[in-house]
């Protein structure tokens, strides 16, 4: 149990996904032959850390993991096809690929099937992370064997830092806005066309006013912060994302 097992094939498994209306199986070979895949693992869709920050940080670094010589990132779980598509979808995380390892059966072949029944969840996957090249496992980040649910080793930005050392990762870029706005609307275009990766906090959804002026002193939109710095309105967003 949670033994490294690189150099090793990953198990060879075939997944029932749902894709819009119909069942489409998806076999091992298909997400990982010829390929260069980075796979994390974890315990379950919608759980805490899973969501806050296990594949938001990986879908946030998907394009410099990328740059790094990676074809793609998939997430696994032991949930069935639905939850995980329901998860993706409410994650907006457009860069992974979810593989519900519904019956646990790659993640057993894995040697990572473990007991959550004191939780309610059965049997499920313990949290890793692995960079698989054709098929082949290069390395494994494993959780270490405590109690709990450790989180230390199987982020994305120590998969980046295996791939490349010297990578910088991109900036954390956050803007508010609200619906209807013509100046919000220019600054996400100008960060979308510079390629810049951002999470947008819409007034009246995921913000109040109160929470802008607290935060910036501001209260109209847009407000663009980058790593937790205030960068000003529309014209800064637009000059920012131009620079």
């Amino acid at each position: 149990m949670l033994n490294n097992i690189e150099g090793q094939n990953v198990p060879t498994v075939t997944f029932p996904t749902r894709q819009g209306d119909e069942w489409v199986n998806v076999t091992t070979d298909e997400l990982f032959k010829g390929k260069t895949v980075v796979v994390f693992a974890l315990p379950g869709a919608f759980t805490p850390t899973c969501s806050s920050t296990h594949l938001p940080r990986y879908n946030e670094l998907a394009g410099v993991l990328k740059e790094n010589g990676v074809d793609e990132i998939v997430c696994l779980a032991v949930n069935d096809t639905f939850v995980m598509n329901a998860w993706l979808a409410d994650q907006e995380a457009e860069n992974i690929t979810v593989v519900p390892d519904g019956n646990g059966e790659f993640t057993d072949g894995m040697g990572m099937l473990v007991d959550k029944a004191d939780l309610g969840f059965g049997k499920r996957t313990w949290r890793y992370s692995m960079l698989v090249k054709d098929g082949v496992i290069e390395k494994m980040f494993i959780e270490p064997n405590q109690p709990g649910d450790p989180f230390e080793v199987s982020d994305a930005d120590t998969m980046l830092n295996y791939l490349n050392p010297t990578a910088k990762a991109p900036a954390a870029v956050a803007l508010f806005t609200k619906p209807g706005c013509p100046f919000c609307a220019k600054a996400k275009k100008a960060l979308k066309e510079s390629n810049i990766i951002f999470e947008e906090i819409v007034l009246g959804t995921d913000a109040t006013t109160v929470s802008l002026r607290a935060i910036s002193g501001q209260t109209t939109v847009p407000q663009l912060f980058v790593d937790g710095k205030h960068v000003g309105d529309s014209e800064a967003a637009i000059a920012y994302a131009n620079k």
